[in-house]
């Protein structure tokens, strides 16, 4: 397959190593002669390899992707004149779309390196080398992969699963392996990272509650797996179970401030659990550069960038947040008039003449003390999952298939995270209740869709109802007020009245198909295995 075997050339170790970042333990070596026969000969050689697998391999993901997929696809954010967004938007997503494309691409490179890695690990790692040493960093390695494969089987549904680069380069004609079976080895990967990861670690690496967390998500997304209308109560008892060792046992804790999650300042805070590890200065394709394509103003991004202006949260959106929920919102979305001392701070701070993405605006190389940070390269560590989400997900664990609870941890935990945004604590706890809270606590974090999805699989009747509210008329009988949510909206600060804005697009209806994404076109044409329908991989 193009794609997924890539050019396995281009990922000796020497190649891999080619991003580098202000942390020590990304600091690169020099890379003369340096391949997998000579450089796997220490822990150290251990850590540097692995550090690589936590930026430059997700950059395509995180460029467009990343939001397209989690929130303009969900309803969350729309972006009207990019063609590919746009098919993302209104559900005629074609085999050709660039942003399928890239994700793909992205996530078969990530589980690339993965395997380049782990068989130097086996094959060349001397006896010398401390047994700690190894496993853990195998444990880092199997974490990233049972991530990117988690995406993957959410995204696509059953997908080639790729062990050994050599083997796919001597016969790249591979199937899809049933979908059952892709979540098996994504929870093999995870249960093994649980047993082998540490519990601390530098900041920014994963640990076992990094690791637990994210199979306690797995676990939960399970659960739904050719369901109907209910949930296997096993996997919603191991998702309870890892999630709650996480809220637990830890030792870990909320950020105070929901608002400085998102700054620089407070990269790998202690709420992070997975976040990418973006460097700046980095060559184009190899940093972060979601603030370059959604940021609303030029003045916010170093070297001028900042193409943002048409991107917003929709109207569907916003009308979830309470004026009592005003941090998250203002964390997450600006409105006209809302003032960011921190952003574009020499020039006296931004106020906004838009609605327009904050989430992930950082600002410029002087507002984040970072000299070589450029247009291409936002510093911000994105978290993938962090533990707000895990309190969630042990909440909706506990809930399992109960039309409500008053479980006293369910309602700890989830109140914890109201708390932090400043709303009030609730009593009870009720499906809707749970995923309306996780849209708004995770907007813009490219979540909602995958939240969707997990809700199909066993529901599809109530990810489709959620879906079609969004792209209904409403009936208000004026004229002016009759919009489809899915739209972006003005806001007008002397009154507070937000006003839809019209659009021409038109939405196609989602079916229980809408959750799954097409294979992209080359793809398809690398690989007709691809087509045929998916076999055991077990």
């Amino acid at each position: 397959m193009k794609r997924i075997k890539i050019n396995i050339a281009l990922l000796v170790i020497g190649i891999i190593m080619i991003t580098s970042c202000k942390k020590d333990y990304l600091n690169r070596p020099p890379l003369t002669g340096i391949t997998t026969d000579n450089f796997y000969k220490s822990g150290s050689d251990l850590r540097l390899a692995t550090a690589t697998l936590y930026a430059q391999p997700w950059a395509t993901w995180n460029n467009f992707p990343l939001l397209g997929m989690g929130d303009i696809m969900s309803g969350n954010m729309l972006q009207p004149y990019n063609a590919d967004l746009v098919q993302l938007t209104t559900f005629s997503i074609t085999p050709q779309n660039g942003t399928l494309t890239s994700a793909w691409q992205s996530f078969f490179n990530v589980i690339a390196h993965c395997n380049i890695n782990l068989k130097a690990i086996y094959t060349k790692m001397p006896d010398s080398v401390a047994v700690k040493s190894k496993t853990s960093a195998l444990g880092e390695i199997r974490f990233i992969r049972a991530t990117s494969y988690f995406y993957l089987a959410q995204l696509w549904g059953p997908v080639p699963i790729v062990e050994d680069n050599d083997k796919l380069i001597a016969n790249p004609l591979v199937p899809r392996h049933k979908l059952e079976d892709v979540y098996k080895f994504i929870i093999n990967d995870l249960r093994y990272a649980v047993a082998n990861l540490p519990r601390t670690d530098q900041p920014g690496r994963v640990t076992t509650w990094s690791a637990q967390g994210m199979l306690a998500k797995v676990y939960l997304t399970r659960a739904g797996l050719n369901q109907k209308g209910s949930r296997n109560q096993s996997d919603l008892d191991s998702a309870a179970y890892y999630a709650g060792n996480v809220c637990k046992t830890s030792g870990l804790s909320l950020l105070p401030s929901y608002y400085n999650l998102f700054r620089t300042q407070y990269n790998d805070n202690s709420e992070s659990l997975f976040a990418y590890q973006w460097a700046p200065g980095v060559p184009y394709g190899q940093g972060n550069s979601i603030q370059a394509q959604f940021a609303p103003s030029g003045s916010l991004v170093t070297g001028g960038g900042g193409w943002g202006g048409a991107i917003g949260p929709t109207i569907d959106l916003a009308n979830q947040y309470t004026a009592q929920d005003s941090v998250r919102r203002k964390a997450t979305f600006m409105l006209t008039g809302d003032k960011y001392p921190e952003l574009n701070a020499a020039g006296g701070g931004y106020t906004a003449t838009g609605v327009n993405v904050k989430k992930h605006i950082v600002g410029t190389a002087a507002d984040n003390n970072s000299p070589t940070m450029d247009l291409w390269s936002s510093i911000e560590h994105n978290t993938v999952l962090r533990l707000a989400d895990v309190y969630l997900i042990y909440a909706e664990a506990l809930l399992g298939n109960n039309a409500s609870t008053t479980n006293t941890d369910a309602l700890l935990y989830f109140n914890q995270v109201r708390s932090r945004a400043g709303v009030d604590v609730v009593t009870q706890l009720t499906p809707d209740i749970i995923m309306k809270e996780r849209r708004i606590e995770l907007a813009f974090e490219g979540q909602y869709w995958f939240d969707l999805v997990r809700l199909s699989y066993y529901d599809p009747n109530k990810a489709i109802s959620i879906i079609s509210k969004q792209i209904t008329l409403t009936n208000d009988p004026d004229p002016n007020n009759r919009y489809i949510p899915r739209s972006q909206f003005s806001y007008d600060p002397a009154t507070g009245v937000k006003k839809a804005s019209n659009n021409s697009l038109i939405i196609t209806p989602p079916t229980v198909n809408t959750f799954t994404l097409p294979i992209p076109a080359n793809e398809q044409t690398a690989d007709p295995k691809l087509l045929e329908a998916p076999v055991p991989y077990y």
